[in-house]
């Protein structure tokens, strides 16, 4: 119910044979933009505030355009910069005009890179939209990134780049991240041109030679190494390299398929399935710390960038983010939902025949059947309806305080008579809950307007206590449901002592990396997340009883229980991706347990308003 704005979407694609091929087979210079195009739309999912598009033309002459890009905000930015394509209307970047021979070198690209954006730091504008462009008069100096990447050690890498003397124009993870590779790229340049020299080379020799033996691994072990985040990161260059790595945790995913016409790699499988028309054992997953690279002669391979570290997938991915179209999350999905049958039967008291089933989001749906079917294996018949509506979607942002949350309230509606009134349980599931705030000032409320005898919310998520820094927009820790009942709690019960002593300990543990980190790069030292003991003293089943009283709208008189997805249902349902650290705390990445630690410092200070 609650939308999280979360990990962007990738795509690449590197056409293998000349034009001319294309066109005679599939009977369309567009073929590659076509299928970019595809690749962008069926990830739509992951990225609705912008989009770009980047291309480069190896056979466009001296004097003409050969890398080309165009971006666009907005949920319609796809369209927006396809139309820009397809009517000549692209913007150059030194505001030259757009010439016939530009247009024609744009639909003859053999190199095109696509991305969809979701803002995980609240930044917005142009400016922030992937592509990432750094120009120079040198081909193989050009460099164009994307990414679905949140590096969590910026502030190191800042202070690197500025102490060997370069001063980065805008301070962000994605810029920095562009200066680095660049300035690691022109070194790579530089050695070809002295290695050319060293073979009495001159002129435009010496070019042919640079563009013809960048060695891009080069470029990617001195440039990723120094990050410490969740990361696919990809790119090309204006000399015709083409790559992508994925982070040595393998938290981001990223999937490719090669034949002898194309390259193409994507944030999702089924993307690619689909619009390449494949099997799903045709498709390879990129590995932690490996990078697929492409050169300019159209040789691929694998390269190992960085060593794989603790393999930690994001289970969150399978939970909710990914199309459920894939084959793998589908029956994920369904055993998520069907290993909460036990916990919800005892929820109803047993009382299926008298219970309806239902769920929201439409993201849940599958969480939904994998419960349903569950429950008839247990021989049970189940009754199922459509009880919650969105209705539609209101503009609540324009508003303030109670009058925003009155609009907030009618966001969703129910079907009315679809529950008997004081005799029928209502279980709704949803793939997870996270802030409550649209239980608070919505869902609990309408449903109260059908009068079920209780009501049952199923999350196939366990609770979400910890925020993440790898690419999803939950952040705050104070933002999180669970956090504030394990909070409210401890005051309660008079234990306000452990939240001095888990600030202590974070406080002392940042201010030893703020007073060496920027000189020596310390993040290693936090292998601790000290957070974790605000949850030690109580049960899922206490928490999930504070949450209830927290999110009960006042008047409400339903009783409401809160079923959970437990660890250990999570990993058996989604064994392939342990990466847990929304729901244990455990971090894969020392950047990651220091920002939980500094999160708690700043909710104490900032909200508790306590200086410990």
């Amino acid at each position: 119910m609650e939308q999280l704005k979360h990990e962007c979407g990738v795509a690449l694609i590197r056409l293998l044979k000349p034009l001319n091929y294309y066109v005679q087979k599939y009977g369309t210079c567009r073929y590659g933009l076509d299928k970019l195009y595809l690749l962008m739309e069926k990830q739509h999912n992951r990225g609705q505030e912008g989009a770009g598009v980047a291309c480069v033309n190896l056979d466009a002459p001296a004097g003409e355009e050969y890398m080309f890009r165009e971006r666009a905000e907005g949920k319609d930015a796809i369209t927006e910069v396809f139309r820009r394509i397809d009517n000549g209307q692209l913007t150059i970047d030194n505001g030259a005009a757009l010439t016939d021979n530009s247009q024609l070198s744009i639909l003859n690209s053999q190199l095109l890179m696509g991305h969809l954006r979701y803002s995980t730091t609240g930044k917005s504008g142009l400016q922030y939209v992937h592509p990432f462009l750094r120009r120079n008069n040198w081909r193989a100096k050009n460099l164009c990134l994307c990414g679905n990447f949140n590096m969590t050690n910026i502030d190191e890498v800042f202070s690197y780049l500025t102490a060997q003397g370069q001063s980065p124009r805008v301070y962000g993870d994605s810029y920095i991240t562009l200066e680095l590779m660049g300035h690691r790229l022109d070194r790579e340049v530089e050695r070809l041109f002295a290695e050319a020299k060293a073979q009495g080379l001159e002129g435009t020799d010496i070019t042919q030679y640079i563009d013809n033996h960048v060695e891009v691994a080069n470029v990617l072990k001195t440039t990723m190494s120094h990050f410490d985040g969740g990361y696919v990161m990809c790119g090309l260059t204006g000399s015709g390299e083409l790559f992508a790595v994925r982070d040595p945790w393998g938290i981001r995913p990223a999937y490719f398929y090669q034949n002898d016409e194309v390259v193409v790699l994507a944030s999702e499988r089924p993307v690619i399935q689909t619009t390449f028309d494949l099997k799903d054992s045709d498709i390879q997953e990129l590995q932690p710390g490996q990078s697929l690279i492409v050169r300019k002669s159209g040789e691929c391979c694998l390269a190992q960038i960085l060593p794989s570290k603790q393999f930690s997938a994001c289970s969150f991915e399978r939970i909710y983010f990914s199309r459920g179209s894939d084959c793998d999350i589908y029956q994920e999905r369904k055993r998520l939902g069907e290993q909460l049958t036990p916990a919800i039967i005892q929820a109803i008291e047993g009382d299926v025949a008298h219970s309806v089933f239902s769920y929201i989001p439409n993201t849940a749906e599958v969480a939904f059947l994998g419960m349903t079917d569950g429950l008839r294996r247990l021989n049970h018949d189940v009754r199922i309806e459509k009880v919650v509506w969105k209705d539609i979607k209101l503009r609540t942002f324009i508003s303030d305080g109670a009058e925003r949350n009155d609009l907030a309230a009618h966001v969703y509606d129910v079907s009315y008579g679809s529950v008997k009134p004081y005799e029928d349980n209502l279980v709704i599931i949803d793939d997870s809950i996270v802030r409550g705030t649209t239980l608070k000032e919505s869902i609990f409320k309408i449903l109260d307007r059908l009068h079920p005898k209780k009501i049952v919310m199923v999350s196939s998520s366990p609770q979400i206590r910890y925020p993440d820094y790898y690419g999803i927009d939950m952040s705050r820790l104070e933002e999180l449901c669970a956090f504030r009942a394990a909070i409210a709690l401890i005051q309660e019960r008079g234990m306000q002592q452990l939240i001095a002593e888990v600030y202590r300990k974070c406080k002392q543990a940042l201010d030893q990396y703020n007073a060496q980190s920027m000189f020596h790069g310390l993040s290693f030292m936090f292998k601790e997340n000290y957070v974790r003991a605000i949850y030690e003293p109580f049960t899922v089943e206490e928490i999930s009883g504070k949450i209830v009283e927290m999110l009960r709208p006042e008047g409400m008189k339903t009783p409401i229980e809160l079923v959970y997805q437990s660890i250990g249902g999570l990993h058996e349902a989604c064994p392939h991706h342990p990466g847990d650290w929304y729901f244990t705390g455990h971090y894969p990445t020392p950047g990651g347990i220091r920002m939980v630690n500094q999160a708690f410092v700043n909710y104490v200070e900032q909200e508790l308003k306590l200086q410990l």
